[in-house]
């Protein structure tokens, strides 16, 4: 066991974020099917497990691997990777109050997502700055290796701005509420401007300097993540504030949730049709499953739960619609990405290291006393 967890990388955090969006989506959305309901809160359960497997096996890795674990530090494609950490906290943490709590009681549902909120955005928070801090001034990360991946440290305090607010209403009336709300909103502050910094590099690069590595292409969908969250949580600051602040700013916030996600929803729509052609091509040139595969679940999960957001605060149906084609599409990505991790892990190929490069000899050459080439 601590042999295998050598190289296991903060990335494996995005298959609990995915596992977790699955059910959290799926209860909101605006049709009722028979059974998804409880088929949801199994998905949570299994989203749970995973996450204290995982707690597990990454104390192993750093109490054991030292020296891995610091080398993914120093490392700019896997650093960014410990926003997913803090993502994995909040989405578990929410789930267990939407959808959880139909499992293991309200009064648990609250406090076991009152541990993992504090502690994920605790993480979220020390990953928004400590990461770029070490790109900056340990890594020397150059623009030409800017990839979608450097979002992820970034975008960790919006998923705290979008489930926070679950939190609202089971604390005492006044301040308390207020001052959670607005936390949160701050939050969605800091997210969004960081990540209008960011994204411009991110386009830039793909735009000028070439398609990424077909391997990396999948992480295209993790812009995806502060479009469809961010929309998420003004639906969520608009549902909770009513009581919470006063009369105004209350009804600001629904104005937000209309005027602000209508045109990210759009960009959101574009930014998928463009990241799929990406994937379609690198499909033909050859790309395998990694793990990168689960850039396609939790960001597109986002996009589910802020056309969710905009069919409750528009009222059409269009956006319920798009709510569910969406979901279709999360479990769809979720199954195979699932199937191939498991299949992955069985046989060993997704624990081990990263393969050697060959070295390709070139073949000798040996001038005669003429100087011809033999």
């Amino acid at each position: 066991m601590v042999t295998a967890v050598r190289h296991l990388g903060p990335n494996w955090y995005a298959s609990v974020m995915g596992t977790a969006i699955v059910a959290t989506a799926g209860v909101a959305l605006p049709v009722h099917l028979p059974g998804l309901r409880t088929i949801c809160a199994g998905v949570w359960l299994l989203s749970l497990a995973l996450l204290l497997v995982l707690l597990c096996a990454r104390a192993l890795h750093w109490h054991h691997h030292a020296d891995q674990a610091r080398a993914h530090l120093l490392d700019p494609a896997t650093a960014p990777f410990y926003g997913c950490l803090a993502m994995a906290l909040l989405a578990v943490g929410g789930g267990a109050v939407t959808v959880g709590r139909c499992w293991i009681g309200t009064t648990a549902a609250v406090a076991l997502d009152t541990v993992l909120f504090t502690a994920g955005t605790a993480v979220g928070l020390a990953a928004a700055v400590a990461v770029p801090y070490l790109m900056a001034v340990r890594q020397h990360a150059e623009p030409r290796q800017a990839t979608p991946v450097w979002l992820l440290p970034l975008v960790a305090p919006m998923v705290s701005a979008a489930l926070g607010p679950l939190l609202v209403p089971y604390l005492p009336a006044g301040q308390p509420r207020e001052t959670l709300l607005l936390g949160c909103f701050a939050m969605f502050g800091l997210s969004l401007l960081a990540t209008l910094v960011m994204l411009p590099l991110v386009f830039a690069r793909i735009v000028t300097g070439g398609p990424l590595p077909l391997a990396l292409t999948p992480a295209l969908f993790l812009v995806l993540g502060p479009l469809g969250q961010s929309t998420t949580a003004v639906g969520k600051f608009a549902d909770v504030a009513p009581g919470v602040v006063p009369a105004p700013y209350s009804q600001g916030f629904g104005l937000l949730a209309v005027l602000y996600g209508v045109p990210v929803m759009g960009f959101a729509l574009l930014w998928l049709a463009l990241a799929t052609a990406h994937v379609v091509r690198a499909r033909r040139h050859g790309m395998r499953f990694s793990m990168t595969w689960w850039a396609f679940t939790f960001p597109v999960g986002t996009c589910v739960t802020g056309a969710e957001a905009l069919a409750r605060h528009t009222g059409l149906v269009v956006y319920g619609w798009l709510a569910t084609g969406l979901y279709a599409v999360l479990v769809a990505a979720w199954a195979t990405a699932t199937v191939h991790t498991a299949r992955g892990v069985v046989s060993g190929a997704l624990l081990a290291g990263p393969r050697p490069v060959p070295v390709v000899l070139r073949p000798a050459t040996a001038r005669t006393t003429s100087g011809a080439v033999r």
